[in-house]
């Protein structure tokens, strides 16, 4: 990024926080903090109303707007693509408000733009299948708003998709997406405690009107790296076929570890993974194309998991 474009990026930074640190100035544009004082220095003196308040940070007077900046065509196009992933993890009340402001930043472009847009449009799509079903309803934009205001949440959920349906008050702090799901993360005042809530496992949720106060110091992706460390993790190695790789690390539920390529072209992968049943379970689903060598209880669970598959159809082979 040449100095132009950034002293114009500083100014809408500027413009769109309360206020901003020099480290964060210097972390978003990826440059030395000292250097951010030199931007500064030169915006100031270039006319930009720029207030810097010790152990603060810096703001822009109020009252101060840099005028509409154009789009480039990369930045359309940019804008374009992260709509198209969006697209394929949000629900429908995400959705509806992400194609309307497409639909703004459309809108001004000039025609030029407009048509390299649409000619992308008809020649990238993002495309891939998220397990099970979506989420309940329209559930994000009304979620992340309760989060932002503070508001309490009444939720059914259906803890580990046992069917046993408990209700609750939480007080929700994040929304997360991660192994392709979106969770809450909240503290349950029926578990006194912090929760990961999946989002596909709400039987029905309601925004309260009661609002609670504290966990000003919580931390979400803090809880997620505690939650991670805290797991107990069984080591497993398994052998993968070269044309199932691609998919088996695709959806592969583990942590991987390593992987070494072996003399006749099967790859051998370490992993970590939080339930050895789970693994097994899934592994099988690779058919002859993945063999678990470890831990034994692996084989085991592979084993009887197949074996009880073979007795289901037992007799359609007697038949035969």
């Amino acid at each position: 990024m040449n100095r132009i474009d950034r002293l114009t990026g500083m100014i809408l930074l500027l413009q769109g926080q309360r206020v901003i640190t020099a480290e964060q100035i210097a972390a978003h544009f990826e440059i030395s903090v000292r250097t951010v004082y030199r931007d500064l220095a030169a915006l100031g003196e270039a006319g930009v109303p720029i207030i810097a308040e010790a152990g603060v940070g810096y703001s822009l007077m109020r009252g101060y707007h840099m005028p509409p900046v154009m789009f480039t065509e990369d930045e359309a196009a940019a804008l374009f693509m992260s709509g198209e992933v969006t697209e394929q993890i949000a629900d429908d009340s995400l959705k509806q408000s992400l194609r309307s402001a497409l639909l703004k930043v459309r809108s001004v472009l000039p025609q030029e733009k407009r048509d390299y847009l649409h000619r992308l449009n008809g020649a990238v799509s993002v495309w891939f299948r998220r397990p099970g079903g979506e989420e309940k309803g329209e559930s994000l934009m009304p979620v992340q708003d309760a989060i932002v205001r503070r508001n309490c949440l009444a939720i059914h959920y259906d803890a580990a998709s046992r069917g046993t349906i408990t209700g609750r008050v939480v007080e929700p702090l994040g929304l997360v997406y991660y192994s392709r799901r979106w969770h809450l993360i909240a503290w349950c005042r029926l578990r006194r405690d912090f929760r990961d809530f999946r989002l596909d496992r709400l039987a029905s949720w309601e925004v309260l009107d009661e609002r609670y106060e504290g966990h000003a110091d919580f931390s979400v992706k803090e809880f997620l790296r505690e939650c991670i460390e805290n797991r107990e993790l069984t080591p497993a190695t398994v052998i993968v076929e070269r044309e199932a790789l691609e998919r088996f690390r695709a959806e592969l539920p583990s942590t991987p570890v390593s992987q070494q390529t072996q003399p006749d072209g099967r790859v051998k992968l370490e992993l970590l993974s939080y339930s050895i049943p789970w693994l097994a379970e899934w592994l099988l689903g690779f058919g002859l194309k993945v063999e678990a060598l470890e831990p034994p209880e692996l084989r085991d669970s592979m084993r009887e998991a197949a074996q009880a598959v073979a007795a289901r159809y037992a007799e359609d082979f007697a038949l035969v």
